[in-house]
């Protein structure tokens, strides 16, 4: 198999780009020093993260000018999102730091007044006609197919100003603004998404890139592509992963997060046994989930360190699924069975190269924000949030909250944010507040939701998995109120999740609430519904999916 080089500067999860590039018919080798550069004849620069972060580790390693020689070369050179950043000036996210100035333009914060930030999901890639170039398409990509971005930070499009340089660009708008989702020029081919992340849209680019094609549109599939330009509506499938009575990890699901089946014994029954997690991953990525969420419900209990088969997991997953995984459950500083001492950031890394691509931080974050607003609302820099945040930017770290509906009879009667609710209880009282639990709802705490939610924004959380205890296991729909009220106190993406029975839910919260996306579990794994089942309804309903296209389109 022919060769492509990466560059190896720990940039979080690299792993799927290799099952990527492993997909299309390429080998890997890794670049781990700057002499070795000039042995590439293909070069990738992966990112992930922190632009600041990336281009320093960059700098201080000596990377700058062996990438800047070999483009200057003539060489293939491949960028994916920070790598693209890195080829411009420079950044909002740190205006201290230089990139490595091939284009002089910089990046600017997406603006959160009417949208959540960091814009996360599928969304397009629209080639701009360029007139100082004759193609009209680069590299496989096609205007009806939607790519998976993570960001925070782009480059604005000014119509003209990167096509008079000679480059061809694709588009993509968020909100009001257009900003540029690829560019190519000659040698150089860069993107704001992440192709390895984009399924089979994402693989037939990186392949065209390898085999140096320039697909024309009218060769590229369109039976199942989706031409509207815009972010999609973002459908998760979400496993509850933890092991069965005989040692074994299953895919199980609770009722109120009690796993086990109702068979009339006191103790409770066996752990409910849906399925194996690696073959249900890959068959809601067939479906057309746009992304996977594995949470390791046990293992509060166990260090992760020792979670060697959760790990297998994930890198079994992420050789054939190639939509984001998300992996909760243990993320957090700990100490390891022989007395070493273990940050949560050293944990993150572990799954980030065994192929997750976002963290979810549960219990821990409940405490965090107690602490911080302990200490009067300021940031002690160490919390698990913050650690990871920084080294590999806000949109990898997912905060799972877990509330409770508490019923009052008025406003004064808690401290708390509380809402008039259109479902009074059985008292006919129809104010309540939402309070946080944590070790899987079975430990209360006098915090709730909307502190929890706006402390963890503050320490740098990029998204929140906002379930319901009152809904988990019900069939019967979306907390809505919960969701909008959650929605207007924070800037950062929200999925819902808790309740879904039927894809009519799937709509409800989209048309009800703001909410970026939502997550289904128990309506999957028994065979119910399927991610597609969601989807045809949604489309049905004039909500703008993802379609996923089928076959190896890249071939």
């Amino acid at each position: 198999m022919p060769t492509v080089h990466l560059l190896d500067y720990v940039a979080g999860n690299v792993r799927s780009l290799v099952n990527a590039i492993n997909k299309v018919g390429y080998e890997v080798e890794w670049i781990r020093s700057p002499e070795e550069v000039s042995n590439a004849e293909t070069l990738i620069l992966p990112g992930v993260g922190h632009f600041g972060h990336c281009l320093s580790q960059l700098s201080s390693s000596g990377f700058l000018e062996p990438i800047r020689e070999h483009i200057r070369s003539g060489k293939p050179f491949m960028g994916i999102c920070v790598g693209l950043q890195a080829l411009f000036s420079g950044s909002e996210e740190d205006p201290s730091v230089p990139g490595l100035g091939l284009i002089p333009l910089s990046l600017r914060k997406f603006d959160d007044k009417d949208k959540s930030v960091p814009h996360i999901g599928w969304n397009s890639a629209k080639t701009r006609i360029n007139e100082n170039s004759a193609d009209t398409s680069f590299h496989g990509l096609n205007p009806g197919s939607k790519y998976y971005y993570v960001h925070s930070f782009a480059v604005p499009y000014e119509a003209g100003v990167l096509e008079e340089q000679g480059w061809s660009v694709a588009t993509a708008h968020y909100g009001g603004e257009e900003f540029v989702g690829a560019i190519a020029r000659g040698n150089v081919f860069a993107t704001q998404f992440h192709p390895e992340k984009s399924g089979q849209a994402g693989l037939r680019t990186i392949h065209a890139f390898l085999t140096g094609q320039r697909t024309e549109n009218k060769d590229i599939p369109t039976s199942t592509a989706v031409t509207k330009d815009g972010l999609t509506r973002r459908v998760i499938a979400c496993l509850d992963v933890r092991t069965n009575d005989e040692g074994d990890l299953v895919v199980t699901k609770g009722d109120q997060y009690d796993v086990r089946e109702n068979d009339g014994a006191s103790s409770g029954g066996k752990v409910r046994n849906l399925g194996k997690p690696v073959d249900m991953a890959k068959k809601y990525y067939e479906q057309g989930a746009d992304e996977v969420t594995f949470l390791n419900i046990t293992s509060f209990r166990n260090c992760p360190l020792r979670d060697l088969p959760m790990l297998e997991i994930l890198r079994r997953t992420s050789e054939t699924v190639f939509v984001p995984l998300t992996i909760g459950g243990g993320i957090r500083d700990t100490i390891d069975t022989d007395g070493t001492q273990v940050s949560a950031s050293q944990i993150a890394k572990m799954y980030f190269q065994s192929g997750a691509d976002k963290i979810s931080i549960g219990s821990d974050a409940v405490i965090a924000a107690e602490e911080y607003y302990q200490r009067g609302k300021t940031l002690s820099g160490k919390t698990a949030i913050e650690q990871i945040s920084r080294a590999y930017g806000n949109q990898a770290v997912v905060v799972s909250v877990d509330p409770k509906r508490i019923y009052v009879s008025g406003p004064q009667e808690t401290s708390h944010h509380t809402i008039k609710t259109a479902f009074p209880d059985s008292k006919g009282q129809d104010t309540c507040w939402y309070q946080c639990t944590i070790k899987g709802g079975r430990e209360l705490r006098d915090l709730d939701v909307r502190q929890l939610v706006q402390a963890v924004e503050a320490m740098g959380a990029g998204e929140i998995l906002l379930n319901c205890i009152d809904k988990d296991g019900s069939n019967s729909g979306f907390d809505l109120e919960l969701i909008q009220d959650v929605k207007s106190a924070i800037k950062i993406p929200v999925i819902a999740s808790s309740g879904a029975g039927n894809p009519s839910h799937f709509a409800d919260v989209f048309a009800g609430t703001t909410t970026d996306a939502a997550l289904g579990a128990g309506m999957f794994h028994r065979g119910e519904f399927t991610v597609a089942d969601v989807k045809d309804y949604l489309v049905e309903n004039d909500f703008l999916v993802r379609k996923p296209e089928t076959g190896d389109v890249f071939v």
